[in-house]
């Protein structure tokens, strides 16, 4: 994925930016709700936004223009009488936000009890068909989901327990209840199960067992095996080879014939993942044989395997009976996978098939029948097809030109278009009718500066020869007025020829896609080709899913149309375009007010809409900030701290709020906000720190008399040290550059490493790590804990981390494994445990862990030093509360040896000629004081002219 240039300063120093970013990730082509979004009067009507007359088009035939809605497809609001899109999630989210203005209803309005919220059409056809396809269903009903999706009618049946499900199309359903989905088991291979399948397997009767199946598979790796002529019926045996460097769950493929166990291949990645730890976990052996032989030496060998053993439940210790029944599970999930993407595809297309396989057996619930059916058939196209529209997909586009269309794999690219034109998945300048302005523009783009310069030669009027292409573009646009731009567009198709691009519904359907199956807006296809080529190896570990992410639809429309703000946003921000942040800040106000906070109790409130709005939020209080509009960014804080009351991020909100009240001259309010939030348990840390001080330093006689119990704790004095540097550079708002004792140029902290290790300061051997090199030793110190199986915090096998990380779920849930690895550190093994985990995990991804920047060698040296008592203590801390003290370390970490073979380290933050301690740093140097480190500042400055 290209990461997004930050050359625009106003963008990297807004708070909160960057992480919005992150959480946005690959910006989508299409925003299908931008309009909508930005027309609504509920935002509109905000203090934050004054639309002066004309400025906006606001007009209903603008809004009903939307991608995918029409006018009959919107109601009218019984409280303020606004039209609204017919969904039931937008719907809400109006009342909500209508209700908690306060709006009086006109005696003409209907009630909220008498106001039906689907559009007549849809009322109308269901009504018309539900009586009689609900009599022809039967009445043995199982278990029934209640939860709404926006295009289905509940009916009640006759068991209290039972619903009726009934389209628009007058079908029925019947919807299984998600609290039997997976079974609690442990899911990370995926694979497409039917319908019947499913709804089987929600109902529990899950294969939980492989013993006596066949299981259909293949010989790979042929290359690595034994020269050897193969023959069908051959039998074969199998055998783990944990040694091997490409893929430590190996299984090779031995020829059972006259005892000569000729390795002749390995078993599929994906198959051997599971295999292997029935194999070492249980003790299971397999056996097999060849069942066909390729005319190609290198080629896939198809075979069969089994297990005869059967092994008793009763003789597996409790907790291992679920893995053992969850492994059987991924094992045939992995068998019928293979089966449906058979080696000779493409592995870019396996890949993209497995990713639509798994979202769509692990969260059908979320989509449409529609939606689902256009994924399926996806998996019905020919290989031709499919190649081409995942090649389009993951190209920048969104138009491409035919004649520019040409891929070695791909044999029939006509035929291609064809069927993924007739299938839905592409649209062409042919066959669509008419080309939007942004179209037009972008398929303009597609030529070349020669046929630029050609077409405007026709034109009698001067024109410029800018070798730049937009200005170009932009010329030939201003020669045709609207009434001629349909001439434009003749003579530009003409040029261009056929063009094609993905289409809206699915672009919007595989964006969709790609985010539930990697659960962040970083990752796509690529982390697949990435894994392929070796070069990130992700950990090991179990996916334990006994919930989904997203409890329905609306859930999930309500998440993405909060992604779409929080994009706009960022373009805003972007473009320096304030008016549209201020709409972004006042969209996010409304939600905030008016959606309750219900997913945000869980320990992983980042899947709600409402915790995406916080974030435009929090972007937007420094966005207000800098436009010295504090009256609207303490309102906004305060809503922020009345609707997030279990949030990390209070401590920063606090603070911020303390200090906009100053800046209003309301310092007696600012002094009471601070004290009332030393007494939040969320806020930590260094906010915590400032808070303090700024109580300390707010609260002096007359306002407060008696002085807070922290005062002798915070006021500690940090020691000191003074270095002086030749400077290179003075300059206020630049990093200080100073020349080196070997009179090269460098940095304050490396000026500092020189003096530490001459006779003066010491002779300390040491690093530049601030946080680096302690996440590090945390990280690898603390594997099994990381990567233990805990439920619902590892969802897919992209991950270098689990979800509850960064929150108070992860020390909770995992509290006597992480105790018993502080207890060994404690006792002094910790240098031992950094080996063994270095050599069983390096090189493996892990979010903690920089693997390339400290070597074993230097990593020993100050797990040895620092001592047991030290380290285990900043291990727990990490662990309790990562996300609060994951930054802000010391910049230096110094270590030396003594003659005894004992050892010290000392922790330096340096500081240059015009910077400060932080508050977060020097939260983390009062806590290593008081956990007996040896800590100090070191302050770097040009010598004193006299």
């Amino acid at each position: 994925m290209k990461i997004r240039s930050k050359s625009n300063s106003n963008r990297t120093m807004l708070t909160g930016h960057e992480s919005l970013i992150r959480l946005i990730g690959k910006r989508r082509r299409f925003l299908p709700n931008r309009q909508s979004l930005l027309s609504d009067p509920i935002q509109l009507s905000s203090s934050l936004v004054k639309v002066e007359n004309g400025a906006e088009d606001l007009s209903e035939e603008r809004n009903d223009n939307l991608a995918g809605t029409s006018g009959s497809d919107k109601v009218t609001c019984p409280v303020c009488g606004n039209k609204v899109r017919g969904e039931e999630y937008m719907i809400n989210s109006h009342l909500d936000a209508c209700l908690t203005r306060g709006t009086k209803r006109k005696l003409s309005q209907q009630t909220l009890l008498q106001f039906n919220f689907s559009p007549r059409s849809k009322v109308q056809a269901c009504l018309t068909k539900s009586d009689d396809t609900k009599s022809n269903l039967t009445s043995d009903v199982n278990e029934v989901d209640t939860e709404e999706t926006d295009s289905i009618i509940y009916e009640s049946s006759s068991s209290s327990d039972n619903a009726l499900l009934v389209n628009i199309d007058g079908s029925a359903e019947i919807s299984v209840n998600d609290d039997t989905v997976n079974n609690g088991g442990i899911v990370n291979s995926p694979s497409l199960v039917s319908e019947i399948e499913a709804s089987e397997n929600e109902s529990g009767d899950l294969d939980d067992d492989i013993s006596g199946k066949i299981l259909a598979t293949f010989i790979v790796g042929r290359k690595f095996g034994e020269e050897g002529e193969l023959h069908t019926e051959t039998n074969i045996t199998f055998c783990r080879d944990p040694e091997n460097t490409k893929d430590p769950n190996a299984i090779k493929v031995l020829s059972a014939e006259s005892g000569c166990n000729k390795v002749l291949g390995y078993i599929p990645r994906e198959l051997a993942e599971h295999l292997s730890k029935l194999m070492d976990t249980f003790g299971l052996t397999f056996e097999g044989r060849i069942m066909s032989v390729p005319e190609h030496s290198h080629a896939a060998v198809p075979i069969q395997i089994w297990c005869q053993e059967k092994i008793p439940y009763s003789e597996i210790e409790g907790e291992k009976v679920k893995l053992y029944k969850s492994l059987c599970q991924q094992v045939l999930a992995t068998v019928r996978l293979s089966e449906e993407s058979p080696p000779g595809m493409m592995k870019y297309q396996q890949n993209f098939c497995l990713l639509l396989q798994e979202v769509l057996r692990t969260t059908p619930h979320v989509f449409t029948h529609d939606e689902k059916t256009l994924l399926e058939n996806f998996l019905l196209l020919s290989n031709d097809s499919q190649k081409l529209f995942i090649r389009l997909y993951t190209r920048k586009g969104p138009w491409f030109r035919m004649s520019n269309i040409s891929y070695a794999e791909i044999l029939d690219h006509q035929s291609a278009v064809k069927e993924l034109s007739a299938g839905g998945y592409v649209c062409s300048t042919e066959t669509t009718s008419e080309l939007h302005k942004d179209d037009f523009e972008r398929v303009l783009n597609l030529l070349n500066v020669g046929e630029l310069r050609e077409m405007l030669s026709l034109i009698k009027k001067k024109h410029s020869q800018s070798p730049r292409k937009q200005d170009s573009i932009s010329a030939l646009l201003s020669s045709y007025g609207d009434k001629s731009r349909s001439l434009l567009k003749k003579m530009v198709l003409e040029k261009t020829g056929s063009c094609i691009r993905i289409s809206p519904a699915a672009d919007l359907l595989i964006w969709r896609v790609e985010r539930l199956f990697f659960c962040n807006g970083e990752q796509d296809l690529s982390a697949f080709l990435l894994v392929d080529l070796g070069i990130v190896k992700y950990p090991t570990y179990n996916c334990v899913i006994t919930d989904h992410i997203f409890s329905n639809r609306n859930d999930l429309l309500s998440y993405e149309e909060a992604l779409e703000v929080a994009q706009i946003m960022d373009e805003s921000l972007e473009e320096n375009n304030s008016s549209m942040v201020l709409k972004c800040i006042a969209i996010s106000d409304s939600r905030i007010s008016s959606q309750t906070s219900k997913n945000l109790s869980s320990p992983f409130p980042c899947f709600s809409a409402s915790w995406i709005y916080s974030k435009v939020a929090l972007s937007g209080v420094s966005f207000l900030e800098s436009e010295r509009r504090y009256n609207d960014a303490v309102n906004l804080l305060k809503r922020l701290l009345l609707n997030f009351p279990n949030d990390r991020r209070r401590g920063y909100w606090t603070l911020r709020l303390s200090t906009d009240l100053e800046h209003l001259g309301r310092v007696n309010e600012s002094l009471s906000v601070a004290e009332t939030g030393l007494d939040d348990p969320w806020v930590r840390a260094g906010s915590k720190v400032s808070l303090q001080r700024r109580v300390l330093r707010l609260g002096k006689p007359p306002r407060r008399w008696k002085v807070p119990s922290f005062s002798d704790s915070i006021k500690r004095k940090i020691p000191e040290v003074h270095v002086k540097g030749r400077p290179l550079n003075c300059k206020i708002g630049t990093k200080s550059r100073f020349y080196g004792e070997d009179g090269e140029q460098c940095g304050v902290e490396e000026l500092a490493l020189q003096y530490y290790a001459g006779e003066e300061g010491g002779y300390w051997k040491g690093v530049h790590s601030e946080s680096g090199i302690w996440l590090t030793v945390f990280g690898i110190l603390m594997w099994d804990a990381i990567f233990a199986d805990v439920a619902n915090v590892f969802l897919t096998r992209f991950q270098t981390s689990p979800l509850d990380l960064e929150t108070d779920y992860f020390y909770e849930s995992r509290k006597n494994i992480i105790e018993s690895l502080l207890v060994k550190i404690q006792q002094g093994m910790g240098e031992e445990m950094l080996i063994t985990s270095w050599e069983l995990h390096f090189g493996t991804a892990c979010r903690c862990v920089n693997w390339n920047r400290h070597s074993l060698t230097e990593l020993r040296a100050v797990v040895s030093c620092i001592g047991g008592g030290c380290l285990a203590s900043i291990c727990r801390h990490l662990a309790q509360d990562y996300r609060s003290w994951s930054s802000g370390m010391p910049d230096l970490l110094l270590w030396r040896f003594h003659f005894d073979y004992s050892g010290e380290a000392k922790l330096v933050e340096v500081k240059g000629p015009r910077d400060r301690v932080s508050e977060q740093q020097r939260a983390w140097l009062l806590f290593f004081m008081d956990s007996g480190f040896n800590a100090e500042v070191c302050r770097v400055n040009p010598p004193v002219n006299k």
